[in-house]
């Protein structure tokens, strides 16, 4: 069998050989008699294969370092504090009359000592949901809850410039952030205000989950979506000491890292990433904890969502081209370089 095998496997590969080499030749001989119009589809062409490549390649750098540092995931706190510091919970508005009270009903079940705690309502809106919305301040401020209403007439900054705003009369030393369509767990300050005993931690960003994720099949395809977000980009980020983004709500952050951030800048559409890299390159950490997840809805249709994805899109890109320049510059790890500029210019691709 060997002495007959043998001979045909020679031929075999000889006439293999040939046939890749024709092919080759057939495909490749007349390249030096493409015109310049062929060269100008085949080089952005080819370029762009190249740039997609780097971005396809870079998710599944994320999944890997998902699952080589998962275990680091933080669960408890590694320090108590002694005594609780006061905390400032900042509820941003802007025309939201159908959720507005189920949000203020539900901030003010979180489990926290009274004389601790500070609500703001801001409240930039235009419609009815101001009158709607002051008056169920001032009855919950009846009852003998801490809370506050804040109505700017002018939008200026928008939601930056009313958390700006808010920090003026703000007497926490931690600011918690909730938008309107969330539902923060009633044990969401005690499962978070400790992380800060350590005086090097600026932010806690938290898990989101979703009441409406069975609505239908576009918020199904959300819920997905986020999930990749939250499990994997923040769990690879958070776990490997890279950087990642607060996401504008569902989150508490430390009044001093938001002031030597510079404070809340409203020159991109996503606010929060702004700050959070500006942050953490003035040294401050971050941590996520993915085992504390705060219910919120999603966009239940086409339009609601693409003007949140376009939101989103829109403003890393401002981002990216508002820091990358100074984090290029900073003293930091050349991963961390890397993994910014992959974090901040996705939608190139």
């Amino acid at each position: 069998m060997l002495l007959i095998s043998t001979p045909i496997a020679l031929l075999a590969n000889s006439a293999i050989s040939r046939l890749t080499q024709n092919l080759f030749d057939s495909t490749f001989a007349d390249v030096h008699r493409l015109s310049w119009f062929d060269w100008m589809l085949l080089i952005p062409y080819f370029a762009i294969l190249a740039v997609l490549s780097v971005y396809g390649l870079h998710r599944y750098e994320v999944i890997r370092t998902y699952f080589k540092h998962r275990k680091r995931a933080l669960v408890e706190p590694p320090a108590r504090f002694e005594q609780l510091p006061p905390i400032t919970i900042q509820l941003p508005l802007y025309n939201e009359r159908y959720v507005v009270e189920r949000l203020i009903d539900e901030v003010t079940k979180v489990e926290y000592p009274k004389e601790l705690l500070q609500i703001q309502v801001l409240d930039d809106s235009t419609d009815d949901t101001h009158p709607f919305a002051q008056a169920l301040v001032e009855r919950y401020r009846a009852l003998g809850f801490p809370i506050e209403y804040h109505h700017r007439a002018n939008r200026h900054g928008f939601k930056a410039g009313a958390l700006q705003a808010g920090l003026e009369t703000a007497t926490g030393e931690l600011v918690a952030i909730f938008d309107a369509d969330f539902i923060p767990p009633t044990d969401f300050l005690t499962r978070t205000v400790h992380f800060f005993a350590d005086p090097k931690v600026g932010m806690v960003q938290t898990r989101w989950s979703y009441l409406n994720r069975d609505y239908n099949f576009l918020t199904e395809i959300e819920a997905m979506l986020l999930d990749g977000h939250f499990i994997l980009e923040h769990g690879a980020r958070s776990t490997s000491g890279l950087f990642f983004n607060f996401n504008g709500t569902a989150g508490i952050l430390r009044r001093k890292a938001i002031e030597d951030a510079g404070g809340w800048q409203h020159d991109t559409l996503t606010e929060d990433s702004d700050l959070s890299y500006r942050a953490q390159l003035a040294g401050w950490r971050f941590v996520y904890l993915p085992g504390l997840d705060c219910p919120s809805e999603l966009p239940v249709e086409m339009h609601g969502f693409q003007i949140q994805q376009s939101r989103w899109a829109k403003g890393l890109t401002q981002v990216a081209k508002k820091l990358l320049p100074t984090i290029l510059k900073a003293d930091l790890p050349k991963r961390v370089k890397l993994e910014a500029i992959m974090h901040l210019t996705p939608n190139i691709s």
